[in-house]
């Protein structure tokens, strides 16, 4: 009989405690998890948590890219201009690609 390896990993989500995740940060975080899983890119160390600032459950992504939710409302695309710091949200992740971070 062929014996299988477990691999131990951990998931590591920034910006909540065992009793801080409310239901509509869970729901927001449900639908990035799920965004996220037709993407399929690299997250970044660290990359998935709660910004207790602005109210975003998120990935961020090796690519530049986060995925948010705020308040489990549809997820958005995050992608931050490299030249003036301005972040801009986006409907799709195919938009948020497309967009030229380094554009002027």
């Amino acid at each position: 009989m062929k014996t299988m390896k477990t691999i131990e990993t951990q998931l590591t989500i920034k910006g909540f405690d065992s009793n801080s995740m409310c239901y509509l940060e869970a729901l927001g975080m449900s639908k990035v998890f799920a965004a996220y899983a037709e993407i399929g890119e690299d997250i970044m160390e660290y990359g998935i948590g709660f910004n207790s600032n602005s109210g975003y459950v998120y990935i961020a992504l090796e690519n530049g890219i986060s995925i948010c939710s705020m308040l489990g409302k549809d997820v958005e695309y995050l992608v931050t201009n490299h030249n003036d710091g301005e972040e801009l949200f986006f409907d799709t992740y195919q938009e948020a690609i497309d967009y030229d971070v380094y554009e002027e």
